[in-house]
């Protein structure tokens, strides 16, 4: 796969995994309250990605986390907004909201983080991007239209809330996103699920059947902890707006499985819907940045081959290689050539 490509695909494959989860969480909420429905699938994210870092270190091939100095600050305001504040306001939201309502309000999340990557951490976007974004966004309302079901409700504003919680952990996540995405995700999903079945357990809500228990940490695993994996490494090549508007596709995916899987009739809406989606992805797909920029000094690790941003001598001994892994420094490099706003490309326009 062309290396472009390769981050929108972790980003598409993320949103397939999430979408896809919906229509299961959906199946379990009839015998599983909904705030112990929420930790057992963040739960079931945080432990099974442990269990997986725990097996990698054991074996040999595990990797270090990746972060220094200020990015666990980044990483503690993820947890606290997107781990905590996120999912407790969604909770409290959907008492006062009906499902329509609910759907339609959570398309404000990809819409916040992009405004706060554009306007607040300055990534770049142009008409071209704008335009994709809307339509993937128009795409994903039309999908949660309902007739009847719409109005101002009291659990708007929590929902509102909620999505601008997520919008902030999108893009303080995008900061630390050349760290080990695999933990990074694990941290997330360990905190925001002992959150939330603390929170359960203070309110009494009762325990569910051990089957339907078991069924919801899978379903989050794959859902909430694969899904955020894929997520952070389409954040570091993408950055947050261009992921979040990818990451928008997930109804599509959640009412395809529907359809197929459970024979639901499509909504009215839907081949409308899914030619806006599909407008808008082609418009980011076939985006071409390119300009000559600058690259100021910078210090990290992640997995890299010795391409045209890498080209530095070793302190150890290397067996040639590539990708691998360690810590390594950039130096000050002017260059012309196309390029997202990735984890190597911060410059002002």
């Amino acid at each position: 796969m062309p290396e472009k490509l390769r981050p929108i695909a972790f980003a598409l494959l993320a949103a397939a995994l999430f979408g896809m989860s919906t229509p299961a969480a959906k199946s379990l909420v009839g015998a599983v309250d909904p705030l112990v429905l929420a930790g057992l699938l963040y739960a079931g994210s945080g432990a099974g990605l442990t269990v997986w870092l725990a097996a990698r270190r054991l074996s040999g091939t595990g990797e270090p986390l990746g972060l220094h100095g200020t990015d666990f600050a980044w990483l503690g305001g993820a947890v606290v907004s997107g781990g905590i504040l996120g999912p407790v306001m969604l909770m409290l939201g959907l008492k006062g909201a009906s499902a329509a309502s609910a759907s339609l309000l959570l398309n404000l999340e990809s819409v916040l983080t992009a405004l706060i990557a554009w306007f607040a951490f300055r990534e770049n976007f142009d008409r071209r991007i704008a335009l994709g974004m809307a339509l993937i966004v128009a795409g994903g309302v039309l999908l949660s239209l309902e007739p009847g079901g719409l109005g101002v409700q009291p659990g708007a504003l929590l929902i509102a809330g909620a999505c601008l919680a997520w919008a902030v952990d999108n893009n303080l996540t995008r900061r630390i996103s050349s760290g080990n995405a695999t933990a990074i995700a694990a941290i997330k999903g360990g905190v925001a699920g002992a959150f939330n079945l603390s929170l359960a357990a203070i309110a009494g809500t009762p325990w569910p059947a051990p089957d339907a228990a078991l069924v919801s940490a899978v379903v989050g695993l794959a859902g909430y902890g694969a899904s955020l994996v894929l997520f952070v490494l389409a954040l570091r090549g993408l950055g947050a707006a261009r992921t979040g508007a990818y990451f928008s596709t997930a109804p599509f995916f959640g009412v395809l499985v529907s359809l197929i899987v459970l024979g639901e009739a499509p909504p009215v809406l839907f081949w409308a819907a899914a030619a806006l989606m599909a407008a808008g992805v082609w418009l980011h797909v076939s985006e071409r940045h390119e300009h000559a920029h600058t690259h100021e000094p910078l210090v990290h690790v992640h997995a890299h081959c010795h391409d045209v941003h890498h080209q530095h001598a070793h302190e150890f001994e290397w067996d040639g290689r590539e990708p691998h892994l360690h810590s390594h420094r950039h130096a000050p490099l002017t260059h012309d050539h196309p390029h997202f706003p990735d984890i190597h490309h911060h410059h002002r326009h």
